[in-house]
This record gives C-alpha cells, structure tokens and sequence, in this order.
C-alpha cells in the first residue's frame, strides 16, 4: 500500500517538472483557468464540464508525453541528428492536434453563448 502512494508522489512530481519548466504547459494551465471562469460565468451543462475537462486534460498530457519525448532524445544525444528532430516534431505536432482539438471544443461550447451576448 505504501508504494502505492509512493506512486502518486512520483506523479505528482512530474507534473510539478513540467510546469516548473515547460513555458507552454504554464500557458495551457492559464488558459485552463479561464476557460473555467468562462464556464462557470455561462453555468454550462455537466456534459459541457466533463467535455471541457477531457479537453483540458488531454492537452495537458500531450505537452507532458511531448516533455518526455524532449528529454529522452536529449538523454539520447547531444549532438543534432535528424531523426532526434523529427521525434521533437512529432511530439510537438501532437500537442498542436490536441490544442486545436480543444479550441474546437470550447468553439463548439462557448460560440453561441458569445455569439447571443454580441447580438443583444
């Protein structure tokens, strides 16, 4: 039972690397905060919640698997190669999906509410 909790304070402490070093994971995070103030100003559904938190969280996890790529390949190696590029690319790409994934999602969720306020 102890090393089960061991776990969670090695989990915890990964999470606490990336945002202690990734510029963007800080930058999702205050974006994350603003979405929830947009949502609980526009008191949106539980399904909005629950599909604005999956959307948070899986963009979260892709700068997280892009932070692991990083360092792996910089394990790796040191010097430049082409196949260490591509793999940060990759990774990089990743993350881009899955933000414009959840751009798409607060678009699909916000738009009318704002669009409504425009037009009052």
């Amino acid at each position: 039972m102890k090393a089960f909790f061991r776990s969670f304070g090695y989990a915890f402490a990964g999470i606490a690397h990336v945002v202690r070093t990734q510029r963007n994971a800080r930058v999702h995070l205050l974006i994350a905060a603003v979405v929830v103030l947009t949502a609980a100003c526009f008191r949106v559904s539980a399904t909005e919640w629950a599909i604005l938190s999956l959307a948070f969280g899986m963009v979260f996890a892709a700068e997280m698997f892009n932070t692991v790529a990083e360092l792996a390949v910089d394990l790796l190696t040191q010097r430049r190669h082409p196949l260490a590029g591509t793999a940060k690319d990759v990774a990089a790409g990743a993350v881009l999906v899955t933000a414009l994934a959840a751009v798409g999602v607060g678009v699909a969720i916000f738009g009318p509410r704002l669009w409504a306020l425009l037009l009052r």
